[in-house]
């Protein structure tokens, strides 16, 4: 792992301040208490030093440590452990198994003479259960064999509140509340004083290493154990951390958050508490102590001492991003959360994020990016601005002071390698598509729409019309430079329609159909013209148009007129009269629209009428139909006519029997003799001039639609007469005949029948006739006679009310 620069070792004590020319003295203890410093040496001495912090301009942090007094203790073995109570302004220092308390200020002996005696190791309880502010609780590891102590310390006295058997010897202690973290001599157990009750944790042999017991924080301690881990445990048993991995030979541990240091024989190590990594190696021979002190950490050698310093955190980080080490990065700024202010925090850590990510940027770790641009609220003009060109050019935008990133634009970042800059074009590309309707975009939507139609222009993107066709703000200055630049003529005539440009954005398709400019984006673009003057408001380019697509295609360009919505229809905004004037000249076209008039939107206005009919005439005589006019299929057009003939009640008869006159469209004059009620004429056309017996049948159908049935009679006889004319005997009218009274033989009256009929027929030829009008007869008949006595009972029924009335 390589090494950051987490801590800085500064001497704090000079040797000759602490012992001039006297090798012999070696320092055995320390304790810190705010600026207070106090070392016990191998000579029952205790030293007092007044600590001040002095920081350069810089920034650089030195120790200077002025002497106050020493405090031989008169005893002839050395000062094991000093702990301050600084609510108490008492020291508690532990000389030849004995706490004994001094004063914090001039080291006098209290004059109680109150003491502990009997003890090997000690610690202050800094979880008090006592709830007394004029106390500390006290856990002495006695020299009673198997055996832990608890005591109460006042001002001027001491008394014991608990004595505990421990499974084993005990070697070291720490204390949080009722519970006790013990180093026994085979494994480390959590004892709770209060209750009895006790839990293992793990093995470790004592007589391998020194074993290490440090409360880190409330109810969580940490451990020296085995295969060189650092372990956390709680006062539940469990571990809530992973363990860091230290020196087989720790001798000292302290925390700095979000750091464990540890000492061992030739070393100073850093590790995180945050991913278990070692951070930083300091050197550092013969040490022997290793402590914390309310974030202090001090350590030191049997000749001085010395205190490391942390560099801010900020810094800390800012190296670790230098060196592209992003993930150990992001790991320590959100541990940094404790130690700095809310806002101040959110504030660094967005910043942070948004370095990192660009960082992984750089790496072409593309959703990586995404995510801390995300989560660090990315101002998306910072990214955007590393692509030349592409911000607007009406932006005010400059780059983040200090800056985010080292690199002026891509082709420094790519180092103009042509993948990667694709890459990170399409990786851009998607990131604005994303962000572009998120909050993210809120106050730069043109910046970053401009950005992005730039880039699919550039590439080619099929994108590019989608942005185009719906919601955007675009920068049309910059856009219609870029869209020509990279010809992409329809997407320009598209922005040019949505800055509400019409008129340039048709005239331009218009060049690209016609050939004076080259854009292949619509191979229909003509359909899409006309479709799109179809639904335009502006009158007066559809007309400017209206010759050009009509030019282009009769049939497709009179859609224009033909296809506007039914609202523009329904209100006439285009008067009917005006385009079939402009329709003149365009034959198929005036037809397809005098349809859209009298079929679709059913115009009930005679010269629209009239005017259809005379053009499906017209165009049925050009297309010369064979000389007796029975085609074996009838041309469309030709039907057509005939359902308008038929359907229409508006034209002018008169004026088109003038125009058919002469010709062999006999089907046609039939209709129009019929529209005149002159029924005689047209079926002596259907049978005589047309011989279309069927026709003939049909026409009576037709004509007797909605009328009563005596009129349907009428027709139907008029054809059995037609066929019976006195004159020239004809084989095929009297089968006519036949048939017309054997299939239709209750649309006539059989009495009339039989007096029209030759005597010379037979019975058996009319024999289906007949039966059929006995049928019907006797059906009459029956149901006249059932309607009858409906109505007699109906009466009956009346009368018989009326009388129970009276």
């Amino acid at each position: 792992m390589m090494n950051i620069k987490a801590f800085r070792l500064v001497s704090a004590i000079e040797r000759e301040l602490l012992m001039g020319d006297k090798d012999h003295i070696n320092i055995e203890c320390i304790e810190c208490c705010g600026k207070n410093l106090y070392v016990g040496t191998n000579e029952c001495f205790i030293y007092h030093f007044l600590l001040e912090e002095n920081i350069s301009p810089t920034g650089k942090v030195t120790f200077s440590a002025t002497k106050q007094r020493h405090k031989y203790l008169g005893f002839k073995k050395p000062v094991n452990e000093l702990k301050a109570a600084s609510a108490l302004n008492r020291l508690l220092v532990l000389c030849d198994n004995t706490i004994a308390l001094v004063n914090m200020i001039n080291l006098e002996p209290i004059p109680s003479g109150a003491r502990i005696k009997g003890a090997v190791t000690f610690a202050l309880n800094e979880n008090p259960v006592s709830g007394d502010p004029f106390c500390v609780e006290v856990c002495i590891i006695s020299v009673k064999r198997r055996t832990i102590q608890m005591f109460m310390v006042y001002e001027d006295r001491v008394q014991i509140v608990k004595e505990v058997s421990t499974p084993e010897q005990p070697f070291a202690v720490a204390v949080d509340g009722h519970f006790l973290c013990l180093a026994l001599t085979t494994q480390y157990i959590i004892l709770n004083y209060n209750t009895g009750t006790s839990q293992d944790l793990f093995p470790y042999c004592s007589e391998e290493r020194q074993p290490i017991v440090k409360r880190i924080g409330r109810q969580e301690f940490l451990l020296a154990g085995p295969g060189g881990l650092g372990m956390f445990a709680t006062v539940d048993g469990i571990s809530q951390r992973a363990p860091v991995h230290w020196s087989e030979n720790v001798i000292g541990a302290a925390i700095c958050f979000p750091y464990v240091i540890a000492l061992d024989d030739e070393f100073i190590t850093v590790h995180s508490m945050l991913d278990q990594q070692q951070k930083q190696t300091l050197p550092f021979k013969e040490g022997h102590i290793l402590q914390d002190f309310e974030g202090r950490v001090i350590v030191a050698t049997s000749k001085g001492v010395y205190i490391l310093v942390p560099l801010p955190l900020e810094r800390q980080i800012q190296d670790l991003l230098a060196s592209r080490r992003v993930d150990e990065a992001l790991v320590l700024a959100k541990g940094a959360r404790r130690n700095i202010p809310k806002e101040k925090f959110q504030v660094m850590y967005r910043r942070i994020l948004q370095q990192a990510g660009f960082i992984q940027f750089a790496q072409l770790q593309f959703l990586e990016a995404k995510e801390l641009f995300r989560s660090g609220q990315l101002d998306v003009r910072e990214l955007i601005s590393l692509y030349p060109f592409l911000l607007p050019t009406t932006s005010s935008f400059t780059r983040s002071h200090p800056p985010l990133h080292e690199y002026a634009d891509l082709n420094q970042l790519t180092q103009g390698d042509q993948e990667k800059m694709t890459k990170c074009k399409r990786f851009l590309m998607s990131y604005l598509n994303e962000v572009r309707s998120t909050e993210v975009a809120n106050g730069y939507k043109e910046d970053i729409d401009t950005a992005l139609l730039k880039l699919y222009a550039e590439t080619d993107h099929e994108s590019l019309l989608d942005l185009l066709v719906t919601e955007n703000s675009c920068l049309l200055t910059d856009s219609v430079a870029w869209l020509e630049k990279h010809k992409k003529y329809f997407a320009l005539g598209l922005l040019y329609h949505y800055n509400g440009q019409d008129a340039a954005a048709v005239q331009l398709w218009v060049n690209i159909v016609n050939g004076e400019i080259h854009d292949s984006t619509r191979a229909d673009l003509y359909e899409y013209i006309v479709d799109f003057l179809t639904y335009c408001l502006d009158q007066e380019l559809v007309w400017k148009y209206a010759e050009w697509v009509l030019q282009k295609s009769e049939e497709v360009g009179v859609q224009i007129f033909t296809k506007r919505p039914l609202e523009e229809q329904q209100k006439d905004i285009f008067n009917p009269d005006d385009i079939i004037n402009c329709l003149k000249r365009y034959p198929n076209s005036i037809i397809k629209y005098l349809e859209h008039l009298v079929v679709d939107r059913k115009v009930q206005k005679e010269e629209y009428h009239t005017h259809l009919a005379i053009l499906y005439l017209e165009k049925v005589l050009q297309q010369k139909p064979s000389a007796n006019g029975n085609c074996a299929e009838l041309t469309e057009t030709q039907a057509k006519l005939r359902n308008l003939l038929q359907k229409s009640d508006l034209y002018r008869v008169h004026c088109l029997i003038d125009k058919i006159q002469g010709t062999s469209l006999y089907m046609e004059s039939a209709i129009l003799h019929g529209k005149l009620e002159k029924h005689d004429r047209a079926l002596h056309i259907l049978v005589h001039e047309l011989k279309d017996f069927s026709a003939a049948k049909d026409y009576c159908l037709w004509i007797s639609q909605g009328k009563d049935p005596l009129y349907r009679q009428q027709l139907f006889h008029m054809l059995l007469s037609v066929y019976l004319k006195p004159g020239p005997s004809d084989c095929d009218l009297v089968l006519a005949a036949v048939d017309l009274l054997n299939q239709h033989a209750t649309e006539f009256d059989a009495a009339q029948v039989l007096q029209l009929v030759p005597d010379t027929w037979s019975v058996q030829l009319l024999a289906p006739f007949l039966t059929r009008a006995m049928r019907e007869s006797l059906h009459t008949k029956r149901m006249t006679q059932a309607a009858l006595g409906l109505a007699k009972s109906e009466n009956l029924l009346y009368k018989h009310d009326k009388m129970e009335k009276l």
